[in-house]
């Protein structure tokens, strides 16, 4: 047997230490900036936070209301068409409508045409997630791996370009404005491109590579709600076709919300339209193309122009009024309750 081996009487075991080392910075001795709050440096910044926020609330509040803005909603105007479209033996047949507006005073510089949908989601995870970024950007790519199932490729294989619900979802109806002048109707030129971002143009979304685009679609077969191929989105601009088509960059777009309006042109100024779009009777007419009845959703067009802080969204304005408001309010809350702690220390002083 072995023999144990005991300490002597009043002998300890040697324990590792666990207090810090006694330097300046694990004890704490460094030097240090406390701000010490006072009543004078609470009540500034509160009144002053209330101040600029006010301030910056009131010029976007105005700034959003002195935009020109007319918006006109075809969806019970074009019924006809929109119970034509909801056949889905009519795919191929066009459908037209009119729509007649008046506008009192002349919207001056440069108007935007907007499309605008209502009661469409686009925030779904499974729609936002269908899609192919490297099929957009004009790479040879295996469609089946995406998540662009259902809309990735037909029963006998040939895949779908573009692939996903997004594209195959996307807003096909052809929007002219017309501008009656005495007894001649003019229509209003307006300009497809130049509506997307330049990172979305150049670098996020990109056409296959080859001599030309019928060839490097090959292969491929258009999505099944498009009536047209990728590569003859428009017919007249050669550069704005395929995947690079501006009316297709904003469309991929998605929204967060369930109402939300598109850039869809813009007023070219030239002309009668040099300064904008003068007073007097209009006329949209409408291919009709993208049913909105069976998820009860509406459809309207709008005439805008902008200013330095964007269009007419008044809800950055008024977030600032509600935040300067508040901070005003706690400032002036907190000053009632100094003055009656101060007023009654005065008073326990002199008794």
């Amino acid at each position: 047997m072995k023999n144990k081996t005991s300490s002597l009487p009043g002998e300890e075991e040697a324990q590792p230490s666990r207090c810090p080392d006694n330097s300046a910075f694990k004890q704490q001795r460094l030097p240090a900036w406390k701000p010490q709050l006072t009543i004078a440096s609470v009540l500034s910044t509160f009144f002053l936070t209330g101040a600029f926020c006010l301030t910056v609330g009131v010029c976007l509040v105005l700034s959003a209301n002195s935009v020109r803005e007319i918006q006109v909603d075809y969806s019970d105007k074009c019924s006809d068409c929109s119970r034509f479209r909801e056949n889905s033996s009519n795919w191929n047949k066009e459908c037209h409508c009119s729509v007649n507006f008046t506008l009192k005073e002349a919207i001056l510089g440069d108007v935007f045409m907007y499309y605008g949908l209502q009661n469409f989601y686009q925030n779904h995870r499974r729609y936002v997630t269908s899609r192919s970024d490297a099929q957009l950007l004009g790479r040879n790519v295996n469609i089946q791996r995406s998540y662009c199932a259902p809309f990735s490729a037909y029963a006998n294989g040939t895949p779908m370009a573009p692939c996903g619900a997004i594209a195959n979802s996307m807003f096909n109806d052809t929007i002219d404005l017309f501008y009656s002048r005495n007894t001649s109707v003019i229509q209003v030129p307006l300009l497809k491109t130049g509506n997307s971002w330049w990172t979305d143009k150049n670098v996020k979304f990109r056409n296959p590579e080859s001599y030309n685009l019928s060839s490097a679609f090959a292969g491929t077969a258009r999505p099944p709600y498009w009536q047209k191929p990728v590569y003859l989105l428009d017919e007249e601009d050669e550069r704005n076709n395929g995947f690079v088509n501006d009316d297709f960059i904003v469309w991929m777009r998605v929204s967060a919300f369930a109402t939300f309006r598109n850039l869809y042109r813009r007023v070219r100024r030239v002309r009668h339209f040099a300064e904008g779009l003068p007073a007097g009777n209009y006329t949209f007419r409408i291919s009709y193309n993208f049913p909105v009845a069976r998820f009860k959703g509406r459809k309207h067009v709008i005439l805008s122009t902008v200013v330095w802080s964007g269009g007419r969204n008044p809800f950055l304005g008024i977030a600032y009024l509600v935040s300067g408001t508040a901070a005003t309010l706690t400032g002036f809350v907190i000053t009632g309750i100094h003055l009656k702690l101060r007023k009654k220390k005065t008073y326990f002083q002199k008794q």
